[in-house]
């Protein structure tokens, strides 16, 4: 399946929570109905996003709203259109004006009628596909591909929906046979991607269809609130916190079985010197001698929650080691349960040295990479003086840079997708010395200052900020309060867009239960504002420093949502201005573009990103083999002469080059332990952005160095960080 193919709900619930996927399979389909607990969730939720003490922009649950509900349940079970018809929607089109009773009342057998109808389309439009790779296809025609269906008309019938699984299949044979399977190996793995759908959508549970159900309500009110079940809020918790209970291994679905996708360094796992990376886990025991229970055929939560456990407390896995077959010998191993640090999501420190060129002397720039603002926000509770925090790992940074006497900073926050407020405000605090940071205004209008009240600062010398498209909201709080105060660059393209403020409200806090039953909510309560009085909503933070933009406004980023928060803004705040980059701008505007003019690491992205954004307009592929074996061979052949131009030009080598053509498989067909090597290597990759960045801010620190005048305009003599004549 291509990852259009794939129903959102899938896609939905393996964004909520990574470890899950699908669940337990014994070879009968799971019979999903509403249980009493969701249906006073249903309730609970209700109350909560009609109140306006809560929810920032409070909507009435009335028929305007339903029809909402109802539009967004379908897409988000079908949004490529591919398995409903017309005829389906026109049957349920009774109940577009009947959602808001079922979410208030808590009777939720309409959104489990739909869904049962659901299940029943995958499955023919799967006994279809597995029907036609019995049949050879013809390449040679004028056939396409298109795969982009958001925005197209329901299929009218199954004949329709036919045609378009037909182009779905040749698309995937083709895909495969351009890799080089020959089609007995094609039939084989098709017919096994296409019967682990079936299975995945029988193996539901209620819980799912629950939570993609009232999902379709809370996106309706923004596109940011969402609701989840007890696990899958266990497992965003532990993604902020950046830790868990358990033996540090991340695990991966492969067919009937789970696999040890990577295990963390230093984590129990790791010191029992046992597992690795492809061992493939088939039952799972508690304590030393508790009884060993099967997991073959299991769902990868279901898994997680057998392995998770108390610190301290032990746990046995038997498994198979990956270098014995799937009918090898069985091991076993004991394991004592600990708290694991998630190092991977985890801010991480590098140095790029520039070398001399002219008059510049050779400069050293520290790097700091921050996927995520998090914060153990239970651990910090805890013990206020311990716990896990991207701030206080930056400060750690960031002395050790002061230690090795860096010439500059670049916080690199590409594709980091927010977190905790509080963690930004701070964060700002490292190179700010005191000061507002964001603005918070309430529902009810009233506006509060979240400030950094700490005197000192971390980094008092150049800095600079770098983001894309995919930098938000956290992100664009501290890049754009960098920005404001004039403290630092900012580089990059202009970011995500999203202004507002959540927060998560746990369910089970108002009937006081002592275990999980309702889940929680993850709220609009506010929308942030920067210093300076703007907000980052829809607009995003525009960079000081443009580089060419990757993926287009109109297909990422809050504009792209129907019910997003308009752009406003409010009164400024008083705040320090350190610097004013604006006279320094067109000397390292002209210095970048004549750089980047003659990089061919840069040339070669931004040729990439230009084809990527051509291709991606036309959503659609063709289905002529000539055409697509051409296409596959100018790009080997593009790969391969890039690769003899850095061996000529002294560059380093792309360790990915000979593995970037499409392999035509998914994530759970590939060799694991290759994969996983695979992902590796990729972080060793040239990043051309990177690197120019540093260049970038290398250039500010000289400019300002030699040209007294202009760094007297750019930043005026003011006690506090700032200095960055050297």
């Amino acid at each position: 399946m291509t990852l259009k193919k794939a129903p959102l709900l899938l896609l939905a619930l393996a964004l909520s929570t990574p470890l899950a996927l699908l669940a337990r399979g014994d070879g009968d389909a799971i019979t999903v109905a509403p249980t009493a607990d969701q249906a006073n969730t249903s309730k609970l939720v209700y109350g909560l996003l009609s109140d306006s003490r809560y929810a920032y922009r409070p909507r009435p649950l009335d028929d305007t709203l339903s029809q909402e509900v109802f539009k967004r349940y379908f897409e988000a079970l079908d949004g490529g259109k591919q398995f409903f018809t017309a005829a389906d929607v026109a049957r349920f089109a009774p109940y577009k004006t009947k959602m808001d009773d079922a979410i208030r009342s808590g009777d939720l057998a309409p959104a489990y009628e739909i869904f049962t109808v659901y299940k029943q389309r995958v499955g023919q439009r799967v006994a279809f596909a597995r029907a036609l790779l019995k049949q050879d296809f013809d390449f040679t025609g004028d056939e396409r591909w298109e795969y982009d269906r958001e925005d197209a008309p329901w299929a009218a019938d199954g004949k329709a929906l036919d045609a378009i699984w037909r182009k779905s299949v040749m698309n995937d044979w083709l895909r495969l046979k351009l890799a080089g399977k020959k089609p007995d190996d094609i039939r084989k793995t098709l017919d096994k991607r296409y019967a682990n759908l079936q299975r995945s959508i029988n193996e539901l549970k209620t819980e799912d269809v629950f939570q993609t159900f009232l999902n379709a309500y809370t996106s309706a009110i923004d596109p940011h609130t969402d609701y989840f079940t007890p696990r899958t809020a266990e497992n965003f918790n532990q993604s902020m916190s950046l830790s868990l209970e358990g033996i540090g291994a991340v695990l991966q679905r492969q067919d009937d079985l789970v696999a040890i996708r990577e295990i963390v360094p230093g984590g129990p796992a790791d010191l029992s010197g046992k597992l690795k990376i492809g061992d493939r886990i088939v039952a799972v025991g508690q304590g030393k001698s508790g009884p060993m229970t099967d997991v073959i055929g299991w769902r990868i939560d279901d898994v997680v929650a057998q392995i998770r456990g108390k610190k301290d407390t032990q746990v046995r896995i038997e498994y198979i080691p990956v270098e014995a077959g799937i009918d090898g010998k069985h091991a076993q191993v004991t394991i004592t349960r600990q708290k694991v640090k998630l190092e991977e999501q985890a801010a991480k420190a590098e140095t790029i040295t520039l070398p001399a060129s002219g008059d510049e002397p050779a400069r050293r720039i520290g790097v700091i990479k921050l996927p995520a603002f998090y914060q153990d926000f239970e651990g910090r509770r805890r013990n206020p003086n311990d716990f896990n925090s991207a701030t206080r790992d930056i400060a750690k940074l960031l002395a050790q840079f002061k230690s090795q006497g860096v010439d500059g900073v670049v916080m690199d926050l590409r594709n980091n997708g927010g977190g905790s407020l509080d963690e930004a405000v701070e964060l700002t605090g490292l190179f700010i010395d005191k000061g507002p940071v964001v603005q918070v205004r309430e529902s009810g209008g009233r506006v509060t200052v979240n400030s950094d009240r700490k005197t000192g600062v971390a980094w008092d010398g150049p800095l600079a900020v770098l983001i894309n498209r995919g930098s938000a909201s956290a992100s664009e709080i501290f890049a754009g309060a960098i920005q404001d105060y004039g403290r630092g660059l900012v580089i990059g393209e202009t970011s995500f867009g999203k202004g507002t403020v959540q927060n998560m409200v746990d369910l089970d806090r108002w009937p006081a239960n002592e275990a999980p039953r309702f889940g929680s909510v993850k709220l609009t309560i506010a929308q942030f504002f920067r210093v300076a009085g703007g907000s980052t909503q829809h607009k995003g933070v525009v960079p000081d420093i443009a580089f060419p933009v990757s993926v287009d406004a109109s297909e990422y980023g809050e504009s792209t949502y129907d019910n997003a928060l308009p752009w406003t803004r409010i009164a400024a705040v008083p705040h320090t201005q350190y610097g004013n980059f604006a006279p320094l701008l067109p000397k390292l505007e002209a210095l970048h573009a004549a750089r980047s003019a003659k990089d061919k690491e840069f040339q070669w992205w931004s040729e990439d990103v230009a084809q990527f954004r051509a291709e991606a307009a036309k959503k659609y592929v063709s289905l002529n083999e000539a055409e697509r074996r051409a296409e596959r061979d100018r790009q080997d052949t593009q790969r391969k002469q890039r690769q003899a131009e850095r061996k000529t030009l002294g560059l380093a080598l792309d360790p990915l080059a000979e593995d970037l053509a499409d392999d035509g498989l998914g994530a759970s067909e590939r060799d694991i332990v290759k994969d996983a090597q695979r992902e590796k290597l990729a972080d060793k990759r040239p990043d051309p952005l990177l690197r120019e960045s540093a260049t970038i801010l290398s250039d500010a620190i000289g400019i300002l160095g030699q040209d007294r005048k202009l760094s007297a305009q750019v930043l005026p003599d003011s006690p506090g960080p700032g200095r960055w004549a050297q």
